[in-house]
């Protein structure tokens, strides 16, 4: 097994939005914001190279959205995903799995694009299926009023109507053991139904793909909980359980997010959970 960070590009978001009541004098000490009060965000994706099958977890905005929508997210950098997998010597017709934490349009808007003559969309990876799991499907295409404007219906009907759509199961105990992937995968709540974070083997450690269960390292403290989360109290107690197991277990934690850290590990303090150290995926793992 390899793995390979794929770069899907950079944005910001409002400060305020990402740390929901904390004060900004506080989250800005990890965060700064700009005159705008708006803070760097990555679309950090994971390749997972097993054998034959090459996974790819979360896909960022992807580029079929026109420029108001994007004029909202301050787009910045020149990364791309079809960069990335480059770099890497792969291509996205490589891809044999798309495995989505959840279908918010900044984790899957990448999965889908427009056909050539741009009438309708497509699959950005025609050989590959995607996986989500059925409640969080049914939660996305039956949107609540909070969550509709981040579920697309762009972003994710053309994949079932493609054939290409699977699903994991669920637990209700946190942690299922998925063999049809090859990881295992801790479900959480909080930020919106089934969210699902991937926890894989890999040299000897643990890796997890934190998706928005832990944004950035300025979102450490329990209480730090983004705005958009639609069950903060729930955020709360599912972040205890994850970064006390992590903190127990010397996880390394892949953050999506975090536009200049890439994997941390955790450690117990007098304060709660803290960072303890940072690495890159090549500093790691060559």
């Amino acid at each position: 097994m390899q793995l390979y960070p794929i770069q899907a590009g950079n944005f910001k978001l409002d400060g305020g939005a990402m740390f929901g009541v904390v004060p900004k004098p506080l989250w800005q000490r990890t965060n700064p914001a700009d005159n705008n009060n708006m803070i760097d965000i990555a679309a950090r994706c994971l390749l997972i190279e097993d054998g034959d099958r090459l996974i790819l977890i979360d896909t960022g905005m992807g580029d079929k959205q026109n420029d108001k929508f994007f004029g909202y997210y301050y787009l910045w950098g020149d990364d791309t995903i079809d960069k990335s997998l480059a770099a890497h010597g792969f291509h996205r017709d490589d891809i044999t799995d798309v495995f989505m934490t959840h279908l918010h349009f900044d984790h899957c808007g990448g999965s889908i694009q427009w056909n050539k003559d741009r009438t309708g969309y497509e699959p950005a990876f025609k050989n590959a299926h995607f996986w989500s799991n059925e409640n969080h499907w049914k939660w996305a295409t039956q949107p609540n009023r909070r969550e509709r404007a981040s579920f697309l219906k762009e972003n994710i009907l053309p994949m079932e109507e493609s054939g290409q759509l699977k699903f994991t199961g669920v637990s209700d105990q946190h942690i299922l053991k998925d063999s049809a992937l090859g990881f295992d995968i801790f479900f959480a709540d909080g930020h919106t139904d089934k969210q699902m974070i991937p926890m894989l083997q890999y040299q000897g450690k643990t890796i997890c793909f934190m998706a928005d269960l832990l944004p950035t390292v300025g979102h450490l403290p329990m209480p730090f909980v983004m705005g958009y989360d639609t069950r903060p109290l729930l955020t709360l107690d599912e972040k205890e359980v994850f970064l006390n197991m992590a903190a127990d277990n010397n996880f390394y934690l892949f953050l999506e997010h975090d536009a200049h850290n890439e994997i941390i590990t955790v450690k117990h303090t007098e304060k709660g959970v803290r960072l303890n150290e940072t690495f890159t995926t090549k500093a790691l793992f060559n």
